[in-house]
């Protein structure tokens, strides 16, 4: 008999600190940077987004998600024997995020461990997660996303400050002898690495570089438009279906002429896309179980539609999943 996964819960979470850009130009003219509503909305679909405290952690965040994912599973934290974290922004260096969730979550003995490809993140988690269920490795897994990206922001830079926010979203995925992940792909090209990224480390007891988000928002937009295209047809291509077999797009929410771009370039209505990046900004590895987790909890996703789930990210990575939900 074969064995498949598919999504049985998801969850997610947002931190109560909620900034309107509004807010966020009032806090930034105070430190002498010039933004507005307008100018954030017209240029990326941006409204309004969260921040965590400052003693909030990632494993804060995805803690929550994942109670809420187990909960709507119908799973105690004890059936959980794999976890997979998507996150560019860790607790700390080490141990990983993720186990310091499993900590959290009063379990131990299974896998915990941190994937690193921003905002690929998830996507790259659950591709992992639904390969170690094919091969029996995992029977039940704790996919994650999770993200405190305003802990890395230059808030002298209005052009990359008002992107983002923080959030988790989380998703229980089980063994199945019924498909339910039916194609995944994945890609990396380490050439562009240097047109979104951080670079800085910690050496000697010291940050080295700059610890802080760096953007060349023209190249991101021009190279993501191309990538995400070319991921989807691929899902499509391995699980022979369509686009028109598609019920719901939930890409990555970075800025939403990029999503609404993807979108016609795979023949979808306007309706069929998921968007929560007006109220959440860019949660990063976050993104997609928020939106995947938004989409359920509204009502829009029902049981038996297909999703296309896709993201591009720094590394520069990108990916896509298809999946019967």
């Amino acid at each position: 008999m074969s064995r498949f996964s598919r999504i049985t819960g998801t969850g997610s979470f947002l931190p109560p600190r909620r900034l309107t850009n509004a807010d966020l130009a009032s806090e930034l003219a105070a430190k002498g940077v010039e933004t507005s509503d307008e100018w954030i909305v017209e240029r990326t679909g941006i409204r309004a987004r969260h921040f965590a405290e400052p003693d909030v952690y990632v494993s804060d965040l995805a803690l929550h998600a994942c109670r809420r994912a187990l909960e709507a599973a119908g799973r105690g934290a004890g059936e959980i024997d794999l976890i997979v974290l998507a996150t560019s922004t860790p607790d700390m260096v080490f141990p990983s995020a993720a186990c310091i969730l499993q900590h959290k979550l009063g379990v131990a003995g299974c896998p915990a461990f941190d994937v690193q490809a921003v905002c690929s993140g998830f996507v790259y988690a659950l591709t992992v997660a639904d390969a170690m269920i094919k091969t029996g490795t995992a029977s039940k897994a704790l996919v994650v996303g999770a993200e405190v990206f305003s802990r890395i922001l230059d808030f002298s830079d209005r052009t990359t400050c008002v992107l983002f926010g923080d959030g988790a979203g989380a998703v229980v995925l089980e063994a199945s002898d019924v498909p339910g992940i039916l194609a995944t792909d994945l890609h990396a090209d380490g050439k562009h690495a240097g047109i979104l990224c951080v670079p800085g480390h910690v050496s000697g007891g010291q940050v080295t570089g700059s610890p802080l988000l760096t953007m060349d928002g023209q190249a991101v937009f021009k190279l993501a438009v191309g990538v995400l295209e070319d991921a989807a047809r691929a899902v499509l291509a391995k699980a022979g279906k369509t686009e028109a077999d598609i019920d719901w797009l939930i890409p990555h929410q970075a800025n939403i002429r990029i999503m609404q771009s993807t979108a016609k370039k795979l023949k979808l209505a306007p309706e069929k896309l998921v968007v929560t990046v007006d109220q959440h900004g860019n949660t990063s590895a976050a993104s997609i179980p928020l939106a995947l987790d938004v989409a359920v909890r509204s009502g829009k996703v029902k049981k038996g539609d297909t999703l296309m789930l896709e993201g591009v990210g720094g590394g520069f990575t990108w990916g896509a999943v298809l999946l019967d939900y």
